[in-house]
């Protein structure tokens, strides 16, 4: 079973650009902290983002870590998913904030970002690659554009496999 704690970041893009389904296609549990939830649902965050985590699906688990860790680079959402992370032992961290990548990094945790998990997406038939890059262009979503070529180059490479939902 893949146990999988989730910052704010990659779930509002999934959302945005309408690939968030993908995530229990792909991880068998997907945890959030309280402080995620939040963001999610505050005013500043996109109406379709606050209306999904107002009705969050049952494969979402909303879950406190016991033992805080709260560094001053972080937001709390990054903060409480470390600290979750690491109290479950979660197999993935999804965080796409640079610090909070590297502070996950350098306490042990394995992380994907949205890009990572579109990527293994692709791999899975879930979804077109290049077609949620784009979507992702369209959002305020920075990332080194190399880094979206090399993803693409990767999924070109790949043997075609049929979408699962075209199945």
């Amino acid at each position: 079973m893949t146990l999988v704690v989730a910052d704010s970041g990659p779930l509002r893009y999934l959302i945005v650009i309408e690939a968030v389904h993908v995530l229990p296609r792909l991880y068998a549990r997907v945890a959030v902290p309280p402080a995620v939830v939040e963001e999610l649902r505050h005013a500043s965050a996109p109406p379709e983002v606050q209306s999904w985590a107002r009705a969050l699906p049952p494969w979402i688990s909303i879950q406190s870590s016991v033992a805080p860790y709260r560094p001053d680079a972080l937001d709390p959402g990054e903060s409480e998913a470390i600290a979750l992370a690491l109290e479950l032992k979660a197999d993935l961290i999804l965080l796409d904030e640079r610090e909070g990548r590297r502070q996950a990094v350098a306490m042990g945790l394995t992380l994907s970002g949205t890009v990572g998990v579109l990527e293994r997406a692709a791999e899975r038939g879930l979804l077109e690659l290049e077609n949620a890059f784009q979507k992702l262009a369209a959002t305020n979503f920075r990332i080194d554009r190399a880094y979206l070529d090399a993803a693409l180059e990767r999924d070109r490479q790949r043997p075609r496999r049929t979408r699962e939902r075209d199945r």
